[in-house]
């Protein structure tokens, strides 16, 4: 075999020089796992290069999720937390302060929400609107405001945000929406008060005989479907209602935790607290 010349072994060694000079130029390059491999600039008195895998961060999602359960404490309460607990995701609690004091089971209760590190609690009313009587509530708004003031100031809460019973009411800096005008005045009064008031995008509804009426899986469809076809209220958040009375049945109990468990496994679903919303102030 007759050896190459000086000048095309000249060729080759810089051929090879200026493709090392490339690779440790740019310092890494990207792997077919997504992940970028990165080299340690090496001295004439180095004899291994050292080689170190950094894992790409993923996508941050841009669906998001606010479980809010209304009318707690109650006997379904404790079951909810300690779901949340298990799946570890965050959701709002809009509390009704009659409820706290209503026996000592309720406060116990209570007690276990503060302690829930995944748990917001925020202001539902007082009374829950006079004991469930809407048109009369809603007529009085200044006694409205006192409702929700007296809730605030009974439990503490540093939360302003609050919902209001009966009705799916936006008051927010850039939502406002009144399902019944009758409860406007009320709604602007609680606003004008420094309130910032939430309302939902999709109910998990209830019968008479409070079970609940959806399927797990009709449920995670519809959100689904909602952020498909933007029918939220704010595009990529999405704020589901639900009652946490319900869920003091096993049955319904294990219906909630494997919704919540369905929608993690999609992997495309943030879950947050009502005052990561979008301008939800505090």
């Amino acid at each position: 075999m007759v050896p190459a010349s000086e000048a095309a072994q000249d060729g080759s060694s810089l051929l090879k020089i200026t493709l090392l000079g490339i690779v440790f130029t740019a310092g890494y390059f990207p792997t077919k796992h997504g992940a970028a491999t990165f080299f340690k600039r090496v001295s004439t008195t180095d004899t291994v290069q050292v080689a170190a895998t950094v894992q790409l961060s993923e996508p941050k999602k841009q669906k998001t999720i606010y479980l809010t359960f209304d009318d707690g404490p109650n006997k379904g309460t404790q079951n909810v937390l300690d779901i949340l607990q298990q799946e570890e995701v965050n959701a709002t609690l809009f509390l009704v302060g009659e409820h706290v004091y209503g026996s000592r089971q309720q406060a116990a209760t209570y007690d276990s929400i503060l302690a829930n590190r995944y748990v917001e609690v925020a202001n539902h009313s007082y009374s829950h609107a006079f004991h469930n009587k809407y048109r009369k509530f809603y007529k009085l708004p200044e006694s409205v405001y006192e409702d929700f003031r007296r809730c605030a100031d009974s439990l503490r809460l540093r939360s302003t945000i609050v919902r209001t019973p009966g009705r799916n009411i936006w008051r927010t800096d850039q939502l406002s929406v009144t399902d019944i005008s009758s409860s406007s005045a009320a709604a602007d009064g609680l606003k004008k008060n420094g309130f910032t008031v939430m309302g939902w995008d999709l109910e998990w509804h209830f019968n008479d005989s409070m079970r609940l009426v959806q399927s797990t899986e009709e449920m995670v469809n519809r959100i689904d479907s909602m952020f498909t076809y933007k029918k939220n209220r704010t595009d990529g958040h999405l704020v589901l209602l639900a009652h946490d009375l319900l869920y003091k049945d096993a049955k319904d109990s294990s219906s909630l935790h494997r919704f919540i468990h369905l929608l993690k496994a999609k992997g495309e679903y943030n879950f947050a607290i009502a005052s990561d919303y979008p301008a939800s102030a505090q």
